[in-house]
């Protein structure tokens, strides 16, 4: 009933005069607290950056974009308390969800030094002297911008992406069906985006990542469906997976929890649970250890691996944030169980008070 009655109060002539004619004060007053608060400087900056991305990119770019440092912690507060589901505060000096410590972990974790791993370019070389370059996806150009690439010396089929975000990726499935136009449009917009900005949160693991455009081998199995493995992995050990089906096919993409020896763990983020009757992956055994390679020396990271019908593994990336802490967990206490495998150091050590 609540939800209507706003509804009719929004949609009204008055309310919508209202607005219009308080828009003006609203704004002066919002921009003078602002700058009282940042200075000349950076407001000048603020307003710059808003009129070049305002096209491009969500209204708060502008704002996570201009967001002085020692403004971080009150930022993230403010912005994970209306973003994640449960609409709870974020508790920085005792965090004990998956949540509250991924976001404790951007802010104190030095997350702005591994980006180097979270750019897709860059980490190839970090992957090849850690395990091998067998286990990367095959490379086939890296440019700076769209008409640079030559597509007449592309296969049939290849994945293009930058490599300064997540999901800013384009599957080439039939070269001759290919709209270019679209794809150019796409990729030029993102290569001006700063992903860290664009998404709130402070992801600072994408702030100094140079972008570039990238293309890789399309890689699928028989059957097109392509197995996906993600490795939840703590002080360098891993402890859970997530599998991942039917993510490239036409079919609803199914998200499965396992533990390490490959017992159905009983939760799920986005979606309900499910009670598959999956075989344990034949090279499991060999996944689990590049997952625990790649993982050391680190508080918490996800290990993103490809198992092809081959019996070969492809590494997809590091995450650092997954979803970017916010997650919608079911059961909410899985979000809990997740948090105790993170161990912060000088937070956990601390002695209760």
């Amino acid at each position: 009933l609540l939800r209507h009655e706003l509804e009719a109060v929004y949609g009204s002539s008055s309310y919508k005069i209202g607005r219009a004619v308080t828009w003006l004060p609203r704004h002066a007053a919002r921009g003078l607290k602002y700058l009282l608060h940042n200075g000349p400087v950076v407001s000048v900056r603020y307003i710059v950056t808003y009129l070049k991305y305002r096209k491009i990119a969500n209204k708060n770019y502008a704002y996570w974009a201009c967001l002085q440092k020692k403004d971080y912690p009150e930022a993230l507060k403010k912005w994970f308390l209306e973003t994640n589901y449960t609409h709870t505060p974020l508790d920085l000096e005792h965090p004990k969800t998956f949540s509250e410590k991924t976001q404790w972990l951007k802010l104190y974790g030095g997350f702005e030094d591994v980006y180097p791993l979270v750019d897709k370019y860059t980490v190839r070389a970090w992957v090849k002297e850690k395990i091998g370059e067998e286990y990367l996806i095959p490379l086939l150009g890296v440019w700076d911008r769209f008409d640079e690439i030559d597509f007449d010396k592309l296969p049939d089929k290849f994945m293009l992406k930058t490599n300064h975000g997540a999901g800013w990726n384009i599957a080439v499935q039939d070269k001759s069906r290919f709209d270019k136009d679209d794809a150019r449009r796409k990729m030029e917009t993102w290569l001006k985006i700063n992903y860290c900005y664009l998404m709130g949160g402070l992801d600072v693991q994408y702030i100094h990542i140079k972008p570039r455009i990238i293309a890789e081998k399309f890689i699928e199995n028989d059957g097109g469906d392509l197995y996906d493995y993600k490795f939840f992995c703590f002080d360098g050990e891993p402890k859970i997976i997530l599998h991942i089906l039917e993510r490239y096919t036409d079919k609803e993409e199914r998200m499965i929890f396992y533990d390490t020896d490959w017992n159905l763990l009983p939760f799920n983020i986005n979606v309900p649970l499910e009670q598959p009757d999956l075989p344990r992956p034949k090279n499991l055994d060999k996944m689990l250890e590049i997952a625990r390679t790649l993982s050391q020396g680190f508080t918490a990271v996800r290990v993103d691996l490809y198992a092809l019908n081959d019996g070969s593994i492809k590494f997809g990336e590091m995450t650092f944030t997954t979803e970017s802490g916010i997650s919608r967990w079911h059961p909410e206490s899985a979000n809990l169980y997740m948090g105790s495998l993170i161990h912060l150091p000088g937070v956990d050590d601390a002695p209760a008070q």
